[in-house]
């Protein structure tokens, strides 16, 4: 009956999971394969990428003035971009000198490297060739909203952080102090752990603690 009850509360925490944290989204990476580690390492080197956009923006707006075209300022990039920056300008460059066509290879890059702030990039250059938009200016315009946008979102991690080592805290305490009392006074909690009380309690704080971390983590986490 306790392992029956302990299943339910499992079961429990798993759905308020997937209703926290969206079904869609915890669905959508089961269906690819991607392990956890593979979504973080894909997520680092997106936000790396959007970090270092603005920069190579701005290289590319100073090599179209100095009178570059277009792939020759992609060049640059390549030239004095970090990676992952430079890595996916490199692979742009490759598309196009293999036949692939500049909007093609463009659109090819923002599939890849899943930004937005880039697909706006890209939209503003196919607009421009066109229909013979000032490019410098536009590469200006969009910086500048990045640069603005960044530093809102390293404000409101700023502002958040206390809430979430909040949430770290609140959610660690109730293992702690269940360590602490297993060490002080093992003849009295080894045995109400391993009875069907016990097990039952673990359940619920667990189901407990793990509810409380997803809602604290939904209310911290802020997109701008």
């Amino acid at each position: 009956m306790a392992w029956l009850i302990a299943g339910l509360a499992a079961f429990a925490c798993a759905g308020l999971a997937w209703y926290v944290l969206g079904g869609v989204k915890i669905k959508s990476g089961w269906q690819n394969g991607a392990s956890p580690l593979a979504r973080w390492l894909d997520a680092r080197r997106r936000r790396r990428f959007n970090e270092q956009l603005p920069e190579a923006l701005a290289t590319m707006t100073n090599a179209l003035r100095a009178g570059f075209s277009v792939a020759q300022a992609f060049a640059s990039v390549v030239e004095r971009g970090e990676k992952p920056m430079s890595e996916e300008f490199a692979i742009l460059i490759r598309q196009m000198q293999v036949g692939m066509s500049f909007e093609d290879a463009l659109n090819s890059m923002t599939a890849r490297v899943g930004s937005d702030d880039f697909a706006l990039v890209t939209t503003a250059l196919l607009i421009s060739r066109k229909t013979g938009g000032n490019v410098t200016e536009i590469f200006d315009k969009i910086s500048g909203t990045i640069r603005g946008r960044m530093k809102i979102e390293r404000k409101v991690r700023t502002l958040t952080a206390q809430g979430r080592m909040q949430g770290i805290i609140v959610s660690a305490m109730p293992f702690v102090l269940g360590m602490i009392m297993v060490v002080l006074k093992p003849q009295t909690m080894i045995p109400f752990l391993a009875s069907p009380a016990g097990l039952v309690s673990v359940a619920c704080v667990v189901l407990l603690v793990t509810a409380g971390w997803l809602i604290i983590r939904k209310i911290v986490r802020i997109d701008v």
